[in-house]
């Protein structure tokens, strides 16, 4: 989508209007004017202008429009004052450049090619929101890639190939990208990937970007973002029904959004350090499957009892914790698709953060409202870590008994012990947000959640 400033005489427009009636019309000049119904103008809140941006070229794509045109100064409305023209422009350009997304790789062009709105004009616009509008897109673009990924079928998005992407993704950047084979796994003692690993026969990788935009030298410790990396989930020997596997090549939805963020920020040229650590593993079903019961030896040296080889996530990302630890870090947060039960508890509109940090909470919080990466806390209170007492290991990875609830909460608590070293640690559940609903107007498949947080997150701690 390419964003211009002058708008040219003829070009099909947006106007704005009261009600919830969306129309298009011919004018008297024979312009194509897309009437798009906003409601009340003064109940436009932050949440509503994302909304109302996508819903712009969502109707124009439906209406088969490939330019539109708008004023910058219609879509500053009473309740977003506030807001400085280069935030506005932003989230503009993040908004527009993302509902024009669609995942076509393996579709057959159609004659004269795939729908989309390939201009934008926009008049108006000031200095400071032009400024805005390139950092959007440039955000959104980055988003795209990490969609692509994580809509990529499991059959060819493999430990290997997320690796490459990663290499892709960064390249031309100032981060570095190194990739750990199964030898170097072993040589770590990373037992929870490696159990993990057994049924598949495609090899672990462990994928770290690193970029040092403050300075290797400089005093402040990076911010680490771990994403799980599990390029697709049968579940394993409790091997899940055949309706919950449709979906599962988009659980390295966590893995994608870590990369995409740290990319992110290389391209922002951020004074801030950040490394990206995602474990790549796919959960096979095969004769070398770990089983229910398996002990497995983490990295650091906790015995985890496997009562169920779907709850994998947490296990190789309990080794990417203590990995992290190398760094010491200011800050670590670790993303993944990581359980049903949060979807169950909160329907698809927002994900689930667990943190023991009151102000990481609150930040959290804040910088999801602003980002429209929508969050909401779940308590990790020291009386659920009996949930997963194991009478045969350190600890188990679900609750022994049957019907204890709680299942997101479980998760992490189980992440919590592996990140007891660090000053500051949250865990987001994106599992609600692993897939877009029609609300979102987003193409179907993958959100790209929570990579608009994330680097909300880098910028402001």
């Amino acid at each position: 989508m390419k964003i211009e400033y002058t708008v040219p005489k003829g070009a099909a427009s947006i106007d704005l209007i009261a009600g919830d009636t969306t129309k298009v019309i011919e004018d008297h000049k024979g312009t194509t004017v897309l009437k798009l119904g906003i409601g009340k103008s003064d109940e436009i809140t932050r949440r509503t202008f994302i909304s109302l941006t996508r819903k712009a070229v969502k109707t124009a794509k439906e209406q088969r429009l490939s330019t539109i045109a708008f004023s910058f100064k219609d879509f500053q409305f009473p309740a977003l004052r506030a807001t400085s023209d280069r935030e506005l422009g932003r989230l503009l350009g993040e908004n527009l450049e993302m509902a024009n997304y669609e995942f076509t790789k393996y579709k057959t062009p159609p004659h004269g090619g795939f729908q989309s709105v390939e201009t934008v004009y926009i008049s108006d616009a000031t200095g400071e929101a032009k400024k805005g509008i390139a950092e959007g897109q440039m955000i959104a673009q980055e988003i795209h890639y990490c969609r692509d990924l994580a809509n990529t079928p499991g059959g060819d998005m493999t430990p290997t190939s997320l690796a490459e992407a990663a290499k892709r993704q960064l390249r031309g950047t100032a981060a570095e990208v190194s990739i750990l084979s199964l030898s170097d796994i072993k040589k770590l003692k990373m037992g929870l990937v490696l159990g993990v690993a057994k049924g598949s026969a495609q090899e672990p990788k462990f994928i770290i970007a690193e970029y040092w935009g403050a300075g290797k030298a400089a005093k402040e410790k990076p911010i680490v973002l771990v994403g799980k990396g599990i390029t697709f989930d049968t579940g394993g020997i409790n091997l899940k029904p055949s309706d919950s596997l449709m979906g599962m090549n988009h659980d390295m939805a966590g893995g994608a959004s870590v990369i995409a963020a740290t990319a992110i920020a290389a391209k922002m040229k951020m004074k801030r350090n950040v490394v990206a650590l995602v474990p790549a593993v796919e959960n096979a079903i095969s004769g070398s499957s770990y089983l229910p019961g398996d002990i497995l030896r983490a990295m650091n040296g906790t015995f985890v009892e496997v009562l169920n080889t779907d709850a994998e996530g947490r296990l190789i990302l309990g080794d990417a914790l203590t990995y992290a630890e190398r760094y010491s870090p200011r800050l670590v947060v670790d993303v993944a698709t990581l359980t049903g039960a949060a979807l169950i508890a909160l329907g698809k509109r927002a994900s689930a953060i667990m943190t023991k940090n009151q102000e990481l909470e609150d930040l959290l919080r804040r910088l999801g409202e602003e980002s429209g990466e929508y969050v909401w806390p779940f308590p990790l209170w020291k009386e659920y870590e009996t949930d997963l007492k194991s009478a045969h290991a350190d600890i188990a990875n679900v609750p022994a008994s049957k019907g204890t609830g709680g299942g997101t909460i479980q998760g992490g608590i189980f992440l919590a012990r592996f990140a007891a070293n660090f000053p500051r640690w949250a865990h987001i559940d994106i599992a609600p947000r692993m897939e877009s609903i029609p609300e979102d107007h987003l193409a179907k498949g993958a959100t790209g959640a929570p990579v608009r947080l994330l680097v909300r997150l880098i910028e402001n701690f």
